[in-house]
């Protein structure tokens, strides 16, 4: 655990010292949980929210989107359960004065049990080699049975009290698990309450209830009211869906490990209406569709998870997260969930409108289900800077061994797709040659032009913000108009004409072929 942490800060020290992420109001000594993207980190989260695009609504002919407006009429929210029912369970220690999630708290004591059984299965490994049977090992051994057992009551019962709102149960919870405070190792903790965690604010002058809104906890709701005005401009057929990337805001009580859990971040979130009755059938394909999505970019199979929710919200009638293996374990990625008819015959009831679907095919009106996918483009982006986070041993130019620090980010998704460098500075005929060069590609994809240092210490400075190609002007170009290109992961190195330099970085680093290959 110790290795990962220590990763973990090396991977969000990387993002500041590289340009990718600051701390927002910095200068003012930071405000808690909110980041600024910097130059290198918002190419990147782009790139990430162009990739989300293109696979849901570029390359569906039944998907389009919408960017429906951050405030809404209040009455959306309570329609959608978000003002009497968005809460989270909520206590303080005493001592410390600080504030936690009773149920993050209970997670984080079952992780210490997982911890325990993984412990023992990599000491099973060490000792029985390739002759290890993990299956086996998991279905014998006495210890990893007894907690597998505790960790799977522990995660029942948690899962009753936050469906059944039980904030007696889960302070019992607490006190029964000895769970301390991580600040001052305390067990001195006050009851358990909900806490809202909407951002509300006032509109206009006017004050009070009647004049009260609030920041959007999800873009889910802008899609929902939307459903007729888009089905009926876009002269849609159901199964269809409306796709949307847009900022959203909670008042999280503890919002920790860096971007993973803020209190304004984005969501990617695509809403598919279908007829009821068919969503088992939508709910497997957008699972193995997600999954795969993922995949595409070099994610591992080992590093992604499905986690089926132990405790269903009230509307759904099934729910996944794709988990990805960050530093700290596995942590929900993206949710895919069978919303029912929950949010059309709720906004329906409350507004008095109808919001329903006229299948011309069977002559009959009707609310649709809903199939939703909802990804953090935030945690998305943590995703692929840990995944790609790389440590080296690389060959050096005396002939031995250097280490480097490389993001092996997917090319399609790199934030500089290439680097023009002169092999020296003081050499006007190379720096002028460069600059041409430079220029002439510079248009056709996100490009970086760099001079200064050895020509060693720019690759690594190329390497350390993810640059997949290296082009690099020597004498040899002023006399036959070669560069060489040098790729990032292999370290291969070769000459190509000037004039192919942008058909081949173009192909190389082309988003499409994640969707046509």
């Amino acid at each position: 655990m110790a290795n990962q942490d220590d990763l973990f800060k090396k991977i969000t020290s990387h993002c500041k010292e590289y340009g990718f992420i600051f701390q927002s109001s910095e200068i003012y000594d930071g405000l808690a949980a909110t980041y600024d993207y910097g130059p290198y980190g918002i190419l990147l989260k782009n790139n990430i929210k162009d990739y989300w695009w293109k696979s849901m609504v570029q390359m569906h002919e039944n998907i389009v989107g919408i960017d429906a407006a951050i405030f809404m009429h209040p009455t959306t929210w309570k329609a959608s359960g978000h003002v009497d029912a968005f809460n989270d369970p909520m206590l303080d220690n005493k001592d410390s004065k600080k504030r936690y999630r009773a149920d993050v708290l209970i997670e984080e004591y079952m992780d210490k049990i997982e911890a325990k059984i993984n412990k023992e299965i990599t000491k099973a490994k060490k000792r029985f080699g390739d002759a290890f049977d993990e299956e086996q090992f998991r279905a014998t051994n006495p210890r990893v049975l007894a907690n597998t057992e505790k960790k799977d009551n522990i995660a029942a019962r948690l899962a009753k009290a936050m469906t059944d709102g039980d904030m007696d149960d889960l302070k019992a919870q607490i006190e029964e698990y000895g769970i301390v405070c991580p600040a001052s190792g305390s067990r001195n903790w006050t009851d358990v309450r909900q806490f809202n965690l909407m951002f509300s604010t006032q509109l206009g002058a006017v004050a009070g209830e009647e004049g009260k809104l609030y920041l959007r906890p999800e873009t889910a709701q802008g899609i929902f009211v939307n459903f007729l005005n888009v089905q009926k401009s876009s002269r849609q057929k159901l199964p269809f869906g409306i796709a949307q990337i847009g900022k959203a805001f909670r008042n999280e009580i503890v919002a920790r490990q860096f971007i993973f859990r803020m209190r304004e971040f984005e969501q990617m979130e695509m809403q598919f209406f279908i007829k009821p009755g068919t969503q088992m059938k939508w709910y497997e394909y957008w699972k193995e569709s997600r999954l795969k999505w993922h995949k595409a970019i070099g994610h591992e199979s080992e590093n992604l998870r499905f986690h089926d929710h132990d405790n269903l919200a009230h509307y759904a009638d099934a729910a996944v997260d794709i988990q990805f293996n960050f530093p700290f374990g596995f942590k929900e990625l993206e949710g895919i969930h069978s919303r029912t008819d929950f949010d059309l015959a709720s906004h329906q009831e409350h507004s008095g409108k109808k919001l329903q679907y006229f299948d011309p095919e069977t002559k009959e009106s009707y609310i649709p289900y809903v199939l939703e996918t909802s990804i953090g483009c935030d945690r998305m982006f943590l995703a692929t800077i840990s995944h790609a986070y790389t440590q080296e041993m690389v060959p050096d130019s005396k002939g031995g061994e250097a280490e480097r620090t490389v993001l092996k980010i997917h090319p399609a998704l790199a934030p500089i797709k290439c680097a023009v460098l002169p092999l020296v500075k003081n050499k006007p005929e190379l720096t002028e040659k460069a600059r041409k060069i430079f220029d002439s590609v510079k248009a056709y994809f996100d490009c970086q032009y760099d001079e200064k240092d050895a020509i060693g210490r720019r690759y690594r400075r190329q390497d350390a913000i993810g640059t997949p190609y290296c082009i690099t002007v020597d004498f040899e170009t002023l006399e036959d108009d070669t560069v060489t290109i040098r790729e990032r992961d292999s370290l291969a190195q070769e000459r190509i004409p000037i004039s192919k330099i942008a058909e081949i970085v173009k192909e190389r680093t082309d988003m499409a072929a994640l969707f046509v290959g």
